[in-house]
């Protein structure tokens, strides 16, 4: 009964990896596979009371990494209702095509740290294609984004979802994660953008020239500018919040959530009901990505339900004899699979083979696995929910972006491992 977990974990998967193919949505297979394997557990456990005491133990702390990821997108939500991050469209603006390539780069690694990669990728093509009329150009921007906001997100507790995951089950700290990551992740993103720019230099001075195109706002300046500060200083709030209560980060996500919320009723306490529920945390919810809460739901329960049943003890042994215990080996092993498997059940398949007993908190090796998960998926656009979200967007082949950017995620992934290696040599 046990290979049929097995089994089942890994039809799901491909389902999942294949969802484009298959024509079924990666979210129902998450949740068909998760809720399939505890059915099966069930007539693999002898005790039933001690498999529902397992199940409501794990459904804990999966409820946490979920309820923070709905406070945050919801916030994200709120501020774009807003128009905040129209702001960001007049920095974006320039006349010189090498210029645009560095601005979009910076912005899209310091939104994915406040907000998170996903977000910073949606947000950063849309400005992209409000602000460049060239295709060419579009796409090349397009593929950087992936590149920049997957490194800025990693460094982050708030910034990626991995990050997040190993920052709430307490395998790594906000302080010790913004020390050892941020370096790693600047060189991550700096030396792929530094080739790209060399390489290209002259050709994209022959691309036509960047165009901003302002639009008609239906909301006041004030009310927008409140928005964008109070929602981006709310999610910076969450780690002090943490810090200083010592709370879970959902309580302080939750919390910030209530914040902006309040400023959002208090701007439009005068308009009329119809008007003000545009800019409602009701209508917020109901852009929220919910399919994707629901696919983290689902695999999530189903890595549980290895862990349940010790099956992620045994594959931890497995490749701590391959490694012969090298820790970087596995992290670097990992990361490179995360370009073909989604990093979300990678790592939380790699928190339930080491526990805190194996690598006690903030240990380098939940940093490297944070740094790798975070920065293998944009080796292949596939390998990150940014990457899936921006190829969907601008319609990026496969291939094209294999051909351009694969070789310099790479170079930049080896690149950022080694400084996360270097800068913990020194600090140890």
């Amino acid at each position: 009964m046990i290979s049929v977990l097995i089994g089942i974990f890994l039809l799901g998967y491909l389902f999942i990896t294949l969802e484009h193919e298959v024509g079924l949505s990666k979210s129902a297979s998450a949740l068909i596979t998760g809720a399939l394997m505890w059915a099966v557990g069930s007539f693999v456990a002898e005790d039933s009371m001690v498999l529902n005491e397992g199940l409501a133990h794990h459904l804990s702390g999966i409820a946490q990494i979920l309820f923070f990821l709905m406070g945050a997108m919801t916030i994200v939500e709120l501020i774009d209702a807003h128009h905040g991050f129209d702001l960001v469209a007049g920095t974006v603006a320039t006349e010189k095509p090498t210029k645009l390539l560095w601005i979009v780069t910076a912005l899209s690694f310091l939104l994915a740290a406040v907000l998170d990669n996903l977000a910073a990728s949606i947000v950063m093509v849309s400005l992209c294609r409000k602000l460049i009329r060239n295709p060419e150009l579009r796409l090349l921007m397009a593929g950087v984004i992936v590149l920049a906001a997957n490194a800025g997100g990693l460094w982050s507790p708030i910034g990626s979802i991995t990050t997040t995951m190993l920052w709430i089950g307490g395998q790594i700290t906000a302080g010790k994660a913004i020390l050892l990551l941020f370096v790693p992740a600047v060189v991550n993103i700096l030396i792929p953008v530094g080739i790209l720019s060399f390489k290209l230099g002259k050709n994209l001075q022959r691309v036509q020239r960047a165009a901003v195109h302002q639009e008609d706002m239906a909301i006041a300046p004030f009310e927008r500018n409140t928005m964008l500060a109070v929602g981006l200083g709310s999610l910076l709030l969450v780690p002090l919040f943490k810090t200083i209560t010592h709370l879970p980060p959902y309580m302080g996500m939750l919390f910030s959530l209530s914040l902006v919320w309040i400023t959002s009723e208090i701007i439009h306490k005068n308009r009329d009901t119809a008007d003000k529920a545009r800019y409602s945390v009701g209508y917020a919810l109901s852009r929220i990505d919910s399919a994707g809460i629901l696919f983290f739901l689902g695999i999530l329960l189903a890595v549980a339900c290895l862990e349940q049943f010790h099956l992620l003890n045994i594959a931890a042994e497995a490749l701590n004899q391959a490694f012969d215990g090298e820790m970087s080996l596995m992290a670097l092993t990992i990361g490179l699979l995360s370009a073909i498997v989604d990093n979300v059940p990678l790592v939380a398949a790699s928190m339930g083979m080491f526990s805190l007993t194996d690598f006690p908190q903030d240990h380098e090796f939940w940093h490297l696995i944070a740094y790798c998960a975070g920065t293998g998926g944009s080796i292949l656009i596939i390998g990150s929910a940014a990457g899936v979200a921006v190829m969907g967007i601008e319609q990026i082949r496969f291939g094209w972006y294999m051909k351009r950017f694969s070789l310099l995620a790479l170079i930049g992934y080896i690149a950022g491992a080694l400084a996360f290696l270097g800068i913990s040599t020194l600090i140890h």
